[in-house]
């Protein structure tokens, strides 16, 4: 462990003061040199921490941990049998890994501003965004998101949006050590409900928007509001200093009025009560232009390449943060025309075709909605869609998803976006619960097939979106993952058809 940027040592004390320890056994003394989740990565010295999961319980792993060197194990259990390592009850491992994690890493968050990003859409262009604008003077900021994590002088892929607690104290103790000032963090629904950044002191906390997806694993809509605005009501942490919120979005306004007194509030929206507006905004194939008022004064005007009425959302919600964070909005105008945009997020691919194509991360049927409504207004010709529904995931947004292409676009093909363990087949029963208009719909297995047909088909004006994995480089099946970037496929497939889209007469 590198001295220089880690703290140093720790003892079990010091780690678990926080916690609700409800029995221990051990030696308070133990040296600890990291704290573990999954029982294959324990060295000498570690706490395993046992966390019951959706599909197995880590206490079935804890004598593996012991086996391989665990100095303590914290769990909802009583002791074992085993006396020579540490043994720590608590009331729940999850809440005890995150205060654990802040113990162990000597509080990092302390000595970073921390401006938070939730919502259904919108959380990764916000934070990349966001981070760009920051560093525009010359700092060096974090980011923790779903495309990287970026810790002032090392650039990682992501692997998870938020990630896991000791990951994220990790991550930011790397930043302290880079000199960063603070980070632009994106904040799941799973990292919320699982505790990832209980006690995390926001400096700033933003909420974009709310609409359906991970139903799957909450249990209504209502709960998903519920568990998003946790961190804004100082349910699991201390209350953000300032919360930036998206009053176009009804789900905005209800949390804008459960605020308290005490959080200071940053309003965005096209609406004529945001602090931060868009008016006259102009929508075009490059980009959009609009007009930037603050507090109803002319703050500037704003011209960026990102498409989409959403993504004019997305500008104002990092403005409204750089300024909760003192930065002077008009000063970043001129960067946010120079912003190159997010991988994978509404990604042109380049063609010298006459027709546009764009791989998008949509995966909700409102995020499908606000993809295909950006892209019907820049399109002279038929708007087209290859698309797909995640396998062990949420079912009922399935024929949801399909019924807004169906109305929206004029030719589809269904196809695979990430199995995992679910059949493809039982998928596709669950997507045809929306078809609406079955001759402009085709179900195919094979995604890069899917991707193939629709390439084929294109003509003269038309546009084709590629939606649902966006960034994402692989592909999930029951038992392995493979390599697939939808943007990579279609420059391959494009240069082995060498299409002539051009000799085709429009439909």
């Amino acid at each position: 462990m590198n001295k220089g940027i880690f703290p140093e040592p720790n003892v079990l004390r010091d780690i678990v003061q926080d916690l609700d320890v409800q029995e221990f056994s051990g030696d308070w003394k133990t040296p600890i040199s990291g704290l573990i989740t999954d029982s294959r990565r324990v060295v000498p010295g570690s706490v395993f921490f046992a966390i019951p999961g959706l599909r197995t319980n880590g206490e079935l792993f804890v004598e593996e941990a012991i086996s391989r060197g665990a100095a303590a194990i914290v769990t909802t259990v009583p002791p074992s049998r085993h006396t020579q390592v540490a043994w720590i009850r608590v009331g729940d491992v999850r809440k005890a890994l995150a205060a654990a994690a802040r113990n162990f890493y000597n509080h990092p968050e302390r000595k970073l501003q921390v401006a938070g990003v939730t919502g259904t859409n919108g959380k990764t262009t916000v934070t990349t965004l966001l981070h760009y604008l920051l560093q525009h003077g010359g700092e060096r900021w974090g980011l923790i998101g779903t495309v990287r994590y970026e810790l002032g002088e090392r650039s990682l892929p992501s692997h998870k949006t938020t990630p896991e607690a000791p990951d994220i104290y990790s991550m930011m103790t790397h930043m302290v050590a880079a000199r960063c000032p603070g980070l632009a963090m994106e904040v799941s629904s799973h990292a919320i409900a699982q505790y990832r950044v209980d006690g995390m002191a926001f400096k700033v906390l933003a909420f974009t928007n709310l609409s359906r997806d991970h139903i799957d694993y909450h249990a209504s809509m209502e709960e998903y509001f519920e568990v998003k605005t946790r961190p804004f009501l100082g349910l699991c942490g201390p209350l953000p200093e300032v919360a930036v919120l998206n009053v176009d979005d009804p789900a905005g306004r209800r949390l804008s009025a459960l605020l308290p007194a005490q959080v200071r509030q940053i309003t965005f929206g096209e609406s004529p009560e945001a602090h931060l507006r868009a008016t006259g905004a102009q929508l075009h194939p490059g980009g959009s232009t609009f007009n930037l008022v603050r507090d109803g004064s002319a703050a500037g005007t704003v011209h960026t390449t990102l498409p989409g009425r959403y993504n004019v959302s997305n500008i104002l919600c990092a403005l409204a943060i750089a300024s909760a964070l003192g930065r002077d909005t008009g000063a970043l105008l001129p960067a946010i025309s120079a912003f190159p945009g997010v991988p994978g997020r509404m990604e042109r691919v380049a063609t010298e075709l006459p027709c546009q194509i764009f791989v998008d991360y949509a995966h909700t049927d409102d995020a499908l909605k606000n993809a295909l409504g950006m892209l019907r207004p820049i399109t002279p010709g038929r708007l087209l869609v290859v698309f797909g529904c995640g396998g062990n995931r949420d079912r009922g947004k399935r024929p949801a998803m399909t019924a807004v292409v169906q109305s929206l676009a004029d030719c589809a093909w269904a196809t695979a976006d990430n199995p995992r363990k679910e059949l493809q087949q039982t998928i596709f029963e669950d997507m045809r619960g929306g078809v609406t208009k079955p001759e402009s719909i085709t179900f195919v297995e094979d995604r890069r097939h899917a991707i193939s047909l629709a390439l084929d088909a294109m003509r003269t004006g038309d546009t084709l979106l590629i939606a649902g994995k966006g960034h994402e480089a692989y592909q999930e099946f029951a038992d392995v993952t493979v390599p697939f970037d939808d943007r990579q496929v279609t420059r391959e497939l494009l240069a082995l058809k060498q299409y002539r889209v051009a000799a085709r007469p429009p439909a």
